[in-house]
């Protein structure tokens, strides 16, 4: 699971355009696993990862929205104080620079989700999945 799929969507900045986004998916029965969100030159853009990537892009589209899709480096890990840091850290020494990261919880896991936009997808990928080996032991 060290890469997934990321969806970008261009949002109007405007009350109710967020949720409106995302009763959408949610009426398609896509669920939202991770996401954040930013107001940035008068637009709010929304990252998120799904369970449902085709579902997804299918209410996008169906919606007219702007939207593109990359891949995130990911990684389930415990839910505990220091495991951000240890991903984060393990990328660092690497040389891996972070462009930005989020986490999320999916249903019925005590695992959390946490994405990283990176600027070497292959070798962060490989360095999470490592770490979760790790922490799996």
């Amino acid at each position: 699971m060290p890469k997934m799929k990321e969806f970008t969507v261009t949002i109007e900045d405007k009350p109710g355009a967020l949720g409106k986004c995302f009763l959408a998916l949610a009426e398609r029965g896509v669920n939202i696993l991770a996401f954040q969100s930013f107001v940035e030159e008068g637009e709010s853009l929304a990252r998120l990862v799904v369970d449902d990537p085709a579902g997804a892009k299918a209410v996008l589209g169906d919606l007219r929205m702007i939207f593109e899709q990359t891949q995130v480096a990911a990684v389930r890990v415990a839910h505990r104080p220091g495991e951000l840091g240890r991903a984060a850290a393990r990328l660092g020494e690497k040389q891996i620079n972070i462009d930005y990261s989020y986490c999320g919880l999916e249903p019925g896991s005590t695992q959390a989700l946490l994405v990283f936009g990176v600027d070497d997808l292959t070798k962060a990928a490989n360095l999470l999945d490592e770490l979760a080996t790790e922490a799996a032991q």
